[in-house]
Protein backbone atom coordinates (compact mmCIF):
# COMPACT_ATOMS: atom_id res chain seq x y z
CA UNK A 1 0.00 0.00 0.00
CA UNK A 2 1.08 3.49 -1.00
CA UNK A 3 2.02 6.28 1.82
CA UNK A 4 -0.35 8.45 0.33
CA UNK A 5 -3.32 5.60 0.00
CA UNK A 6 -2.25 4.74 3.83
CA UNK A 7 -2.59 8.43 5.22
CA UNK A 8 -5.99 8.64 3.32
CA UNK A 9 -7.38 6.03 5.04
CA UNK A 10 -6.10 6.98 8.35
CA UNK A 11 -7.61 10.55 7.79
CA UNK A 12 -10.91 8.42 6.76
CA UNK A 13 -10.85 6.48 9.99
CA UNK A 14 -10.13 9.48 12.21
CA UNK A 15 -13.24 11.34 10.38
CA UNK A 16 -15.44 8.45 10.80
CA UNK A 17 -14.59 8.09 14.50
CA UNK A 18 -15.02 11.62 14.68
CA UNK A 19 -18.77 10.90 13.62
CA UNK A 20 -19.41 7.97 15.65
CA UNK A 21 -18.14 10.00 18.68
CA UNK A 22 -20.48 12.79 17.75
CA UNK A 23 -23.57 10.43 17.46
CA UNK A 24 -23.34 8.71 20.59
CA UNK A 25 -22.88 11.73 22.77
CA UNK A 26 -26.26 13.08 21.24
CA UNK A 27 -28.14 9.57 21.55
CA UNK A 28 -27.21 9.78 25.45
CA UNK A 29 -28.03 13.69 25.79
CA UNK A 30 -31.17 13.25 24.19
CA UNK A 31 -32.39 9.87 24.49
CA UNK A 32 -33.85 8.65 28.11
CA UNK A 33 -32.36 5.18 27.12
CA UNK A 34 -29.19 4.73 25.41
CA UNK A 35 -29.83 3.28 21.97
CA UNK A 36 -26.67 2.39 20.70
CA UNK A 37 -25.54 0.63 23.76
CA UNK A 38 -22.03 2.06 23.50
CA UNK A 39 -20.35 5.34 24.81
CA UNK A 40 -17.16 6.85 22.61
CA UNK A 41 -13.83 6.04 23.27
CA UNK A 42 -13.03 10.06 23.94
CA UNK A 43 -14.77 12.90 24.42
CA UNK A 44 -14.70 16.66 23.86
CA UNK A 45 -15.50 17.15 27.54
CA UNK A 46 -12.91 15.07 29.05
CA UNK A 47 -8.90 14.55 29.40
CA UNK A 48 -7.60 12.76 26.01
CA UNK A 49 -7.16 9.10 27.06
CA UNK A 50 -3.46 8.85 26.67
CA UNK A 51 -3.52 12.21 29.10
CA UNK A 52 -5.37 9.98 31.47
CA UNK A 53 -3.40 6.56 31.14
CA UNK A 54 -0.23 9.07 31.85
CA UNK A 55 -1.60 9.96 34.81
CA UNK A 56 -1.35 6.44 35.92
CA UNK A 57 2.30 5.81 34.29
CA UNK A 58 3.26 9.03 36.81
CA UNK A 59 1.53 8.08 40.11
CA UNK A 60 2.54 4.30 40.20
CA UNK A 61 5.74 4.87 37.84
CA UNK A 62 7.56 2.51 40.59
CA UNK A 63 4.58 0.36 40.56
CA UNK A 64 4.53 -0.44 37.22
CA UNK A 65 8.30 -1.57 37.20
CA UNK A 66 8.07 -3.82 40.27
CA UNK A 67 8.99 -7.04 39.84
CA UNK A 68 6.70 -8.49 41.87
CA UNK A 69 3.73 -6.79 40.34
CA UNK A 70 2.26 -9.50 38.41
CA UNK A 71 2.65 -12.11 41.31
CA UNK A 72 0.28 -9.63 43.42
CA UNK A 73 -1.79 -9.38 40.49
CA UNK A 74 -2.70 -13.00 40.03
CA UNK A 75 -3.24 -13.08 43.92
CA UNK A 76 -5.67 -10.04 43.16
CA UNK A 77 -7.47 -12.38 40.39
CA UNK A 78 -7.87 -15.35 42.29
CA UNK A 79 -9.52 -13.96 44.86
CA UNK A 80 -11.73 -11.97 43.26
CA UNK A 81 -12.51 -14.90 41.26
CA UNK A 82 -13.46 -16.45 44.14
CA UNK A 83 -15.55 -13.02 45.35
CA UNK A 84 -13.22 -12.62 48.18
CA UNK A 85 -13.08 -9.12 48.30
CA UNK A 86 -12.14 -8.18 51.34
CA UNK A 87 -8.76 -10.78 50.65
CA UNK A 88 -8.32 -9.12 47.26
CA UNK A 89 -7.40 -6.03 48.97
CA UNK A 90 -6.13 -6.41 52.24
CA UNK A 91 -2.78 -5.12 51.79
CA UNK A 92 -1.16 -2.40 49.95
CA UNK A 93 0.67 -4.41 47.31
CA UNK A 94 -2.39 -5.98 46.39
CA UNK A 95 -4.43 -2.74 46.32
CA UNK A 96 -1.54 -1.02 43.91
CA UNK A 97 -1.71 -3.77 42.05
CA UNK A 98 -5.20 -3.89 41.16
CA UNK A 99 -5.06 0.24 40.71
CA UNK A 100 -2.27 -0.36 38.15
CA UNK A 101 -3.77 -2.90 36.20
CA UNK A 102 -7.49 -2.74 36.50
CA UNK A 103 -8.27 0.92 37.48
CA UNK A 104 -6.99 2.64 34.32
CA UNK A 105 -9.27 1.30 31.88
CA UNK A 106 -12.12 1.86 34.31
CA UNK A 107 -11.33 5.46 34.59
CA UNK A 108 -11.10 5.34 30.67
CA UNK A 109 -14.42 4.33 30.68
CA UNK A 110 -16.38 5.78 33.62
CA UNK A 111 -14.57 9.39 32.30
CA UNK A 112 -16.29 8.87 29.01
CA UNK A 113 -19.65 7.90 30.79
CA UNK A 114 -19.70 11.13 33.14
CA UNK A 115 -19.01 13.03 29.66
CA UNK A 116 -21.58 11.62 28.14
CA UNK A 117 -24.51 11.97 30.70
CA UNK A 118 -25.35 15.61 30.12
CA UNK A 119 -26.90 16.08 33.79
CA UNK A 120 -23.55 15.53 35.12
CA UNK A 121 -21.56 17.20 32.13
CA UNK A 122 -23.46 20.19 33.40
CA UNK A 123 -23.33 19.63 36.94
CA UNK A 124 -19.38 19.43 36.56
CA UNK A 125 -18.99 22.52 34.01
CA UNK A 126 -20.91 24.76 36.20
CA UNK A 127 -18.39 28.07 36.71
CA UNK A 128 -19.76 29.11 39.48
CA UNK A 129 -20.57 25.28 41.66
CA UNK A 130 -19.29 24.17 44.68
CA UNK A 131 -20.34 20.64 43.79
CA UNK A 132 -19.66 17.68 46.22
CA UNK A 133 -19.75 13.83 45.12
CA UNK A 134 -19.52 10.59 47.17
CA UNK A 135 -18.38 7.26 45.46
CA UNK A 136 -19.31 4.26 47.35
CA UNK A 137 -16.58 1.67 46.91
CA UNK A 138 -14.49 4.12 44.88
CA UNK A 139 -11.21 3.08 46.71
CA UNK A 140 -9.44 2.36 43.36
CA UNK A 141 -10.01 5.52 42.55
CA UNK A 142 -11.52 4.97 38.97
CA UNK A 143 -14.76 7.11 39.56
CA UNK A 144 -11.87 9.71 41.04
CA UNK A 145 -9.77 10.11 38.20
CA UNK A 146 -13.07 9.71 35.45
CA UNK A 147 -14.21 12.53 37.43
CA UNK A 148 -11.36 14.54 37.35
CA UNK A 149 -10.80 13.95 33.68
CA UNK A 150 -14.24 15.68 33.08
CA UNK A 151 -14.16 18.91 35.71
CA UNK A 152 -10.63 19.36 34.80
CA UNK A 153 -10.97 19.34 30.84
CA UNK A 154 -13.90 21.69 31.27
CA UNK A 155 -12.11 23.54 34.20
CA UNK A 156 -9.03 24.43 31.41
CA UNK A 157 -11.50 27.16 29.75
CA UNK A 158 -12.19 28.69 32.71
CA UNK A 159 -9.78 28.20 35.23
CA UNK A 160 -10.36 31.18 37.57
CA UNK A 161 -13.81 30.92 38.21
CA UNK A 162 -14.93 29.75 41.70
CA UNK A 163 -16.04 26.32 40.57
CA UNK A 164 -14.78 23.49 42.55
CA UNK A 165 -15.34 19.60 42.93
CA UNK A 166 -15.04 17.69 46.19
CA UNK A 167 -15.26 14.18 46.31
CA UNK A 168 -15.97 11.33 49.19
CA UNK A 169 -14.92 8.31 48.77
CA UNK A 170 -16.01 5.73 51.48
CA UNK A 171 -14.77 1.82 51.20
CA UNK A 172 -13.85 -1.22 53.14
CA UNK A 173 -10.48 -1.97 52.21
CA UNK A 174 -8.30 0.95 53.24
CA UNK A 175 -7.19 2.35 50.01
CA UNK A 176 -6.05 5.82 51.43
CA UNK A 177 -2.69 5.54 49.78
CA UNK A 178 -3.74 5.09 46.49
CA UNK A 179 -6.70 7.87 46.78
CA UNK A 180 -3.94 10.78 48.14
CA UNK A 181 -1.13 9.20 45.01
CA UNK A 182 -3.88 10.00 42.11
CA UNK A 183 -5.68 13.27 44.10
CA UNK A 184 -1.90 14.63 44.07
CA UNK A 185 -1.29 14.14 40.84
CA UNK A 186 -4.58 15.46 39.70
CA UNK A 187 -4.40 18.81 41.17
CA UNK A 188 -0.78 19.15 40.23
CA UNK A 189 -1.00 17.94 36.93
CA UNK A 190 -4.43 19.20 35.36
CA UNK A 191 -5.10 22.06 37.06
CA UNK A 192 -4.58 25.66 37.50
CA UNK A 193 -5.60 26.32 40.69
CA UNK A 194 -5.17 22.76 43.20
CA UNK A 195 -7.54 24.42 45.53
CA UNK A 196 -9.97 23.68 43.00
CA UNK A 197 -10.48 19.75 43.24
CA UNK A 198 -10.10 17.98 46.65
CA UNK A 199 -11.11 14.41 47.60
CA UNK A 200 -11.60 12.75 51.30
CA UNK A 201 -11.34 8.75 51.93
CA UNK A 202 -12.94 7.22 54.73
CA UNK A 203 -11.94 3.59 55.57
CA UNK A 204 -15.52 2.63 56.31
CA UNK A 205 -18.15 -0.04 55.92
CA UNK A 206 -20.86 2.21 54.15
CA UNK A 207 -23.70 -0.07 55.70
CA UNK A 208 -22.44 1.18 59.04
CA UNK A 209 -22.60 4.99 58.72
CA UNK A 210 -25.48 7.12 58.76
CA UNK A 211 -27.06 10.37 56.95
CA UNK A 212 -25.14 12.51 58.58
CA UNK A 213 -21.55 11.10 58.34
CA UNK A 214 -22.34 10.74 54.79
CA UNK A 215 -23.48 14.58 54.38
CA UNK A 216 -26.37 12.94 52.24
CA UNK A 217 -28.24 15.98 52.37
CA UNK A 218 -25.74 18.18 50.29
CA UNK A 219 -24.58 15.76 47.70
CA UNK A 220 -24.71 16.10 44.08
CA UNK A 221 -24.33 12.74 43.36
CA UNK A 222 -24.15 9.55 44.77
CA UNK A 223 -22.19 6.90 42.62
CA UNK A 224 -22.48 2.83 42.96
CA UNK A 225 -20.11 1.86 40.35
CA UNK A 226 -19.68 -2.02 40.24
CA UNK A 227 -20.41 -1.84 43.90
CA UNK A 228 -23.81 -2.84 44.39
CA UNK A 229 -23.78 -6.42 43.00
CA UNK A 230 -21.22 -6.96 45.98
CA UNK A 231 -23.48 -4.97 48.50
CA UNK A 232 -26.30 -7.28 48.15
CA UNK A 233 -24.52 -10.29 48.47
CA UNK A 234 -22.75 -9.38 51.19
CA UNK A 235 -25.45 -7.87 53.39
CA UNK A 236 -28.80 -7.31 51.58
CA UNK A 237 -30.67 -5.84 54.11
CA UNK A 238 -28.53 -3.83 54.89
CA UNK A 239 -28.28 -2.84 51.20
CA UNK A 240 -31.65 -2.22 51.07
CA UNK A 241 -31.54 -0.36 54.06
CA UNK A 242 -28.42 1.89 52.67
CA UNK A 243 -30.59 2.54 49.75
CA UNK A 244 -33.39 3.63 51.60
CA UNK A 245 -31.60 6.26 53.37
CA UNK A 246 -30.38 7.50 50.39
CA UNK A 247 -34.34 8.07 49.88
CA UNK A 248 -34.99 9.96 52.60
CA UNK A 249 -31.87 12.26 52.86
CA UNK A 250 -30.45 12.99 49.57
CA UNK A 251 -31.41 16.64 48.62
CA UNK A 252 -34.05 16.96 46.38
CA UNK A 253 -32.77 17.70 42.48
CA UNK A 254 -29.66 15.55 43.35
CA UNK A 255 -28.24 12.73 41.38
CA UNK A 256 -27.09 9.04 41.75
CA UNK A 257 -25.64 6.95 39.27
CA UNK A 258 -25.47 3.02 39.35
CA UNK A 259 -23.53 0.46 36.75
CA UNK A 260 -23.05 -3.18 37.00
CA UNK A 261 -21.94 -5.78 34.65
CA UNK A 262 -24.39 -6.12 31.80
CA UNK A 263 -25.38 -9.98 32.16
CA UNK A 264 -26.18 -12.95 34.52
CA UNK A 265 -23.39 -12.22 36.54
CA UNK A 266 -25.12 -9.52 38.47
CA UNK A 267 -27.99 -11.59 39.06
CA UNK A 268 -29.31 -12.19 42.56
CA UNK A 269 -30.52 -15.37 44.20
CA UNK A 270 -33.39 -14.84 46.68
CA UNK A 271 -35.14 -17.87 47.97
CA UNK A 272 -35.37 -20.32 44.65
CA UNK A 273 -35.35 -17.82 41.81
CA UNK A 274 -32.85 -15.15 40.53
CA UNK A 275 -33.65 -11.18 39.91
CA UNK A 276 -31.37 -8.94 37.84
CA UNK A 277 -29.82 -6.93 40.78
CA UNK A 278 -31.33 -3.78 38.41
CA UNK A 279 -34.54 -4.62 38.98
CA UNK A 280 -34.28 -5.31 43.04
CA UNK A 281 -32.18 -1.16 42.86
CA UNK A 282 -35.45 -0.33 40.58
CA UNK A 283 -37.95 -1.42 43.25
CA UNK A 284 -36.33 0.13 46.02
CA UNK A 285 -35.63 3.56 44.50
CA UNK A 286 -38.33 4.31 42.09
CA UNK A 287 -41.46 1.75 43.15
CA UNK A 288 -43.34 -1.61 41.81
CA UNK A 289 -43.22 -1.23 38.09
CA UNK A 290 -45.80 1.29 36.99
CA UNK A 291 -46.72 3.00 40.00
CA UNK A 292 -43.97 5.79 39.93
CA UNK A 293 -44.09 5.57 43.59
CA UNK A 294 -40.63 5.96 44.27
CA UNK A 295 -38.23 8.91 45.66
CA UNK A 296 -36.26 8.78 42.89
CA UNK A 297 -36.84 8.80 38.63
CA UNK A 298 -34.41 7.10 35.96
CA UNK A 299 -33.48 10.11 33.78
CA UNK A 300 -31.08 7.87 31.53
CA UNK A 301 -30.59 3.99 31.38
CA UNK A 302 -28.97 1.29 29.52
CA UNK A 303 -29.55 -2.25 30.12
CA UNK A 304 -26.23 -3.05 27.86
CA UNK A 305 -23.57 -0.46 27.32
CA UNK A 306 -20.09 -0.85 25.55
CA UNK A 307 -17.17 1.01 26.38
CA UNK A 308 -14.27 -0.21 23.60
CA UNK A 309 -10.58 0.67 23.62
CA UNK A 310 -9.43 1.93 20.52
CA UNK A 311 -6.01 0.36 21.29
CA UNK A 312 -4.06 1.65 18.47
CA UNK A 313 -4.37 5.58 20.51
CA UNK A 314 -2.96 3.86 23.87
CA UNK A 315 0.08 2.85 25.09
CA UNK A 316 0.55 1.52 28.38
CA UNK A 317 2.11 -1.47 30.29
CA UNK A 318 -0.58 -3.13 30.97
CA UNK A 319 -3.92 -4.37 29.03
CA UNK A 320 -7.00 -2.23 28.74
CA UNK A 321 -10.05 -4.63 28.23
CA UNK A 322 -13.43 -3.33 26.99
CA UNK A 323 -16.15 -3.06 29.46
CA UNK A 324 -19.72 -4.26 29.07
CA UNK A 325 -22.29 -2.95 32.21
CA UNK A 326 -26.03 -1.65 32.58
CA UNK A 327 -26.06 1.95 34.24
CA UNK A 328 -28.83 3.97 35.90
CA UNK A 329 -28.64 7.54 36.19
CA UNK A 330 -31.79 8.80 38.85
CA UNK A 331 -32.55 12.14 40.10
CA UNK A 332 -34.33 13.24 43.37
CA UNK A 333 -37.63 13.59 43.12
Amino acid sequence: MSRRIARRNLKKEKLEESVEEDEVERSVQFGAELKNDSIPFKSKYSQDPQKIIGLFEDAFKYILESPDLEQHIQSVKGDLFNRDYLAAFNNDDKRFAYASRWTPARALAYSSLFASLEPLRCMLSDSEASSKVLCVGGGAASELVGLGAVFCKLKQDYPATASNLHVDIVDIADWSTVVTNLTHNIKTKWLYDENKFNSKFMYRDILTMNATELDLANLDLVTLLFTTNELFCEKRTETIKFLQNLNTHCKKGGYLLIAESAGSYSNITIGNKKFPVQFLIDMVLIGKPGTDSGAWKIVQQSESCWYRVNQRELKYNMKLENMRFFFRLYQKK
